[in-house]
């Protein structure tokens, strides 16, 4: 299932980070304002943290989404990031 980011434009830093800990990623480690979450199977995704309440570009979202957490549009909705 493809993913319809225009349901995404207003993911927070705090609800991306609460997603992944849903998901089973830990913080590894953060350096400045860059946390690392890692995936016992792997995966890692980088969070660029500055301030809680701030939403993300969609080309950031697609990054950590599509190509570090490898989530799909069905991910999602089981996260509730989506209806």
């Amino acid at each position: 299932m493809a993913i319809n980011y225009s349901h995404l434009r207003s993911l927070t830093a705090r609800e991306l980070i609460s997603a992944l800990s849903r998901d089973g990623f830990v913080l590894d480690r953060q350096a400045g304002a860059h946390q690392l979450y890692l995936h016992s199977d792997g995966r890692r995704v980088t969070v660029s943290f500055h301030r809680p309440g701030e939403t993300f570009e969609i080309k950031t979202l697609r990054t950590m989404i599509e190509l570090q957490a490898h989530w799909t549009g069905e991910d999602l909705k089981r996260l509730k990031l989506t209806r």
